[in-house]
């Protein structure tokens, strides 16, 4: 089996962004050393829990740390950006680290309408609605030939996201639902159902894909995997109490309560929620792997087998202790330990 990583930079309290994007960093060496696949960083915009703003710059920073796991996004959200940037600074990363980026996208907008209208205002967007031309569009500018581009005038220009590739970075498409599904089989490109987040309709969603699938100059056969929330400690009674703050997080999410940063295990212990966010924490339980090393790996295998995958990508929910540096993430990257020892190679 393989694993791998899923990471929104959280910030926790007394957590400033440099503190949390070092506790990523911490957390990447981790992976790396731990023999996990590839690292993924979300795009998330304006929330206070989350440093994950822009997946490019730091996968930059995370490749600059690590030596073999692949970086990248999970995912770039494209509507929040013009194509030709998007392949131009991946094309300039896997320069940077050739072999070992991956860039993952996405067509939800990872933001909130006051975000998405000043994106709008500034005009370096792109039309939701050209989503499958403009993923096209990056996958041509990120190869060897780049793309031709007809002018108003009639013109046509050659245009290359970098001017000498000697490689080019993997594409995935991301998706919740049937429609990232089907365009992904449609395109020969690999596909990732984000299942950690949206729950119900993986099946249908990889059954379309796998369906429909047509091999493509990038990839000969269906190629996937899967996602999951995902904290183990050596009790399940530790993994529980360094999930709550994350589920709590959620609960007050989904009732649409003002957000903070995430809490540390002494808060969210301290906390009392309402009746009803009680209901989606005890909810939540169903798809969140939480329990002690032997009995979470198994459940990773029994999701991979349900999927028919044999890769998970894991995101560890763990938060932290008040004592705990600010700049580690000990939760987490004990996560990372106890599933690789159960499942990885030693």
């Amino acid at each position: 089996m393989k694993l791998s990583v899923l990471d929104l930079v959280p910030v926790r309290s007394r957590q400033s962004s440099a503190n949390a994007l070092a506790a990523s960093v911490d957390l990447a060496k981790a992976a790396d050393a731990l023999g996990y696949t590839r690292y993924w960083v979300a795009e998330h915009h304006n929330m206070p829990s989350v440093a994950s703003t822009n997946p490019a710059v730091i996968i930059g920073i995370l490749a600059a740390h690590t030596d073999n796991i692949r970086v990248g996004s999970g995912g770039v959200m494209l509507p929040n950006h013009a194509p030709l940037v998007v392949a131009e600074q991946f094309a300039l990363l896997e320069a940077s680290a050739p072999g070992r980026i991956d860039l993952g996208i996405g067509r939800a907008p990872g933001s909130d309408p006051v975000v998405t209208a000043v994106l709008n205002r500034s005009g370096a967007t792109s039309d939701v609605n050209q989503f499958p031309n403009y993923v096209s569009d990056i996958v041509a500018l990120l190869g060897d030939e780049g793309a031709t581009v007809r002018l108003t005038s009639g013109t046509e220009y050659e245009l290359r996201a970098t001017p000498a590739a000697t490689s080019t970075p993997d594409v995935w498409l991301l998706g919740s639902s049937d429609y990232s599904a089907a365009l992904a089989a449609s395109l020969g490109l690999p596909y990732v159902f984000a299942h950690h987040f949206a729950g119900h309709g993986a099946e249908r969603a990889l059954e379309i894909y796998r369906g429909q699938f047509r091999p493509s100059e990038f990839l000969s056969a269906p190629r996937t995997f899967v996602t999951a929330n995902v904290v183990a400690a050596p009790t399940a009674s530790e993994a529980y109490s360094l999930a709550l703050p994350n589920l709590q997080h959620m609960a007050r999410l989904r009732s649409n309560e003002k957000l903070g940063r995430l809490a540390t295990v002494e808060e969210a212990a301290n906390t009392t929620m309402t009746p009803l966010q009680d209901e989606f924490i005890a909810g939540s339980l169903g798809s969140w792997i939480i329990d002690e090393p032997v009995a979470a790996a198994e459940r990773v295998r029994e999701l991979a087998k349900r999927f028919d995958v044999d890769e998970v990508m894991v995101s560890p929910g763990a938060s932290a202790y008040e004592a705990e540096s600010l700049s580690e993430t000990p939760g987490r990257v004990q996560t990372l330990r106890l599933l690789a020892e159960q499942l990885l190679p030693s």
